[in-house]
């Protein structure tokens, strides 16, 4: 595929992310696309995730010099099948990284593959479906939307109440089949071996965090002075799916750290978060410096913890907790369906392996027979 074109920045407030060629000039159709998604209110990054799906569409139609105009499914199917087998640039690894797709033995989690998810694909096919079906919608063409429709999954949700399970349907063509994800949270014990390898007290401030709060990396990284309650023990992040100024509780013990982090950096200065560099000059930790705090343990211990692990940990813990309820767990979470948050209320294997021991060792139980049976008789019939 030919690396033309870019995903470059725009206007700050109208149009966060722009498509251009590879003369620089703005794809057109997509930026007008972009711009009718950021008038309905998505979020810079959800802009941005379109206009890389839609830049990777362009890329093809323009290497087989087909017009966006007169893309057809066989563009889409093209499409799809260069996404099942080409390598995903995003999981290049240095030499001596795990194979991709392998399981790590000490987390049972599968390293990402070497290629594009099945989600992805997915996303790819929805964005493009939308990106026809605005052109449609104000008459630009003639158009055909390259994206073979679902009318079956459309009728299994017309009309169904939100108290009734989801009705089975049939893929769409093309479309990739979805697993659901599992939930990852880290055992105590791996925990504690992963807080351990922490170097200093923003990290372990980091890390009771995430793990008491179930705040998601972003949120987290962007905290503030102001957005601290420290006789509450409580914390202020921007949500992601609402974008809503939202409180979620932490631990005592994370507060501990994290005075401990700031008696020694000294806050920060007007506008800066409160996470920042600790060496060279004062700016903020980004996520990527985060995770690369996190790669250095995972390197240390053998695994492959990832921060959003760290946010399941939070749920599953919550869960494990009988005086804990789900909808509190819900609320705690900010989970939109309590149908996510069910997904935490399945007990965790590390969890059972202690009853599973006892269930090993204990002999089996022998079949007792009332005394009103003659045991000849019994043992002629069932063989016992």
């Amino acid at each position: 595929m030919p690396q033309a074109g870019a995903v470059v920045a725009g206007d700050a407030r109208l149009m966060p992310f722009i498509v251009v060629d590879g003369d620089g000039a703005g794809v057109e159709p997509v930026n007008r696309f972009l711009g009718d998604r950021i008038a309905g209110d998505v979020s810079p990054l959800t802009c941005r995730s379109y206009g890389y799906d839609l830049l990777r569409w362009f890329r093809l139609l323009w290497l087989v010099e087909v017009g966006w105009d007169k893309a057809t499914e066989a563009e889409a199917a093209v499409m799809v099948g260069w996404l099942r087998n080409a390598g995903n640039p995003q999981r290049r690894r240095g030499a001596g990284s795990p194979r991709p797709g392998s399981v790590n033995m000490r987390t049972g989690k599968p390293e990402p593959g070497a290629g594009y998810a099945p989600a992805t694909i997915a996303h790819a096919l929805t964005v493009v479906s939308g990106f026809y079906a605005f052109h449609m919608h104000f008459g630009d063409g003639p158009l055909i939307n390259p994206v073979p429709p679902n009318t079956s999954r459309r009728a299994a949700l017309a009309h169904r109440s939100p108290l009734e399970d989801p009705r089975p349907h049939r893929r769409a063509r093309l479309r990739p089949k979805l697993t659901r994800r599992a939930v990852r949270s880290i055992p105590d014990g791996l925990f504690e071996e992963l807080f351990a390898r922490m170097r200093n007290d923003r990290d372990r401030a980091l890390l009771a965090f995430y793990v008491s709060s179930g705040a998601r990396a972003s949120e987290l990284l962007g905290l503030r002075m102001d957005d601290i309650d420290w006789a509450g023990k409580k914390i202020y992040v921007i949500s992601k799916g609402s974008r809503l100024r939202e409180v979620i509780p932490a631990s005592p013990d994370a507060f501990v750290y994290l005075a401990r982090y700031l008696g020694k950096a000294g806050p920060p200065r007007e506008g800066m978060p409160v996470w920042r560099a600790l060496r060279g000059p004062d700016r903020q930790l980004t996520y990527w410096a985060m995770r690369q705090v996190l790669e250095r343990a995972n390197a240390a211990l053998g695994t492959n913890w990832t921060l959003h692990d760290l946010r399941h940990t939070a749920a599953a813990r919550l869960a494990a907790d009988p005086e804990i309820t789900l909808v509190e767990i819900q609320t705690i979470m900010r989970h939109a369906h309590l149908s996510t948050t069910q997904l935490y209320m399945t007990p965790r294997l590390d969890d059972l392996l202690g009853k599973l021991a006892g269930h090993y060792t204990r002999p089996r139980a022998e079949t007792q027979w009332p005394v009103a049976y003659d045991p000849e008789d019994v043992k002629t019939v069932f063989g016992a």
